[in-house]
């Protein structure tokens, strides 16, 4: 009897898990408010319980090194290429994708309304040391800063006050945008949720440098024998199909829309 009830627990277990997985999600993507659409989505059409863990995409890299999570969404793909190259996923997914932005105070010190290009706009903003905030925590966005400085020839590391690198989320920085009036690198979703923008505005965006694309990747099973490959497939087939696609491009925030989908078969 005692090991008939332990092996009904264990299959009980087994269920559990295989009805549900561990997702690293980017901030920037959960602080767009899409995946509270999302996730009831999937939960209802595929029966799957999507635990996310909710970080930067350093760290949403580490996590899947370590086999912490069973897949990762996010948004750097130089990182994601490295990540695949080293084993720790198959392959990567493009999914959809939005834009990067920056945002600044109203009265624009810096004047990244004239600005010709996202390297203009960063150039005018170390010319006259205005405030800017750096998320600082390796995540997608501050990858994609970090390289937007490179491409102006300006270096990171010789700037002197007027940069801050926070080491938060994409919330946190642009709450610290918004108290200190200073200029700031965000996801195009992240900016239109923003609920708290006092006097910042968006001030330059649309440059192709500031493309955005979301992967989605899942965790090696040769790396990590315990990850979850039955619910990780299931889960990036749902996302891929067209039901994704309609919540996806259908997701928006005062009219404005804030992915456009992308996957291919």
């Amino acid at each position: 009897m005692i090991r008939f009830a332990i092996c009904f627990w264990l299959l009980l277990s087994g269920a559990a898990f295989a009805d549900s997985m561990r997702l690293a999600v980017t901030t920037s993507f959960h602080n767009s408010g899409l995946s509270d659409v999302l996730l009831p989505a999937i939960k209802e059409d595929i029966d799957i319980e999507v635990q996310l863990l909710v970080v930067g995409t350093g760290q949403a890299l580490r996590l899947g090194r370590a086999g912490d999570v069973d897949a990762i969404f996010v948004h750097s793909k130089a990182a994601e290429e490295a990540f695949v190259l080293e084993g720790f996923a198959p392959y990567r997914r493009e999914i959809m994708y939005n834009d990067f932005v920056l945002v600044g105070p109203v009265d624009d010190p810096a004047a990244l309304s004239q600005a010709v290009s996202a390297s203009d706009s960063l150039a005018r903003i170390a010319e006259v040391k205005a405030p800017f905030v750096s998320r600082g925590d390796e995540s997608g966005t501050h990858k994609k800063e970090l390289a937007l400085w490179d491409a102006a020839a300006l270096d990171v590391g010789a700037f002197d006050r007027w940069y801050k690198a926070v080491g938060a989320g994409m919330g946190a920085s642009l709450n610290t945008a918004s108290a200190t009036s200073a200029y700031i690198l965000a996801d195009r979703a992240s900016w239109l949720n923003f609920g708290n923008k006092a006097d910042l505005a968006l001030l330059y965006s649309d440059d192709p440098a500031l493309f955005n694309q979301y992967a989605y990747l899942p965790v090696s099973a040769t790396k990590h024998a315990h990850v979850n490959v039955a619910a990780a497939q299931a889960l990036e087939a749902w996302l891929v199909s067209r039901k994704a696609a309609d919540l996806i491009n259908g997701y928006t925030i005062n009219g404005a829309r804030l992915f456009t989908f992308n996957a291919t078969d």
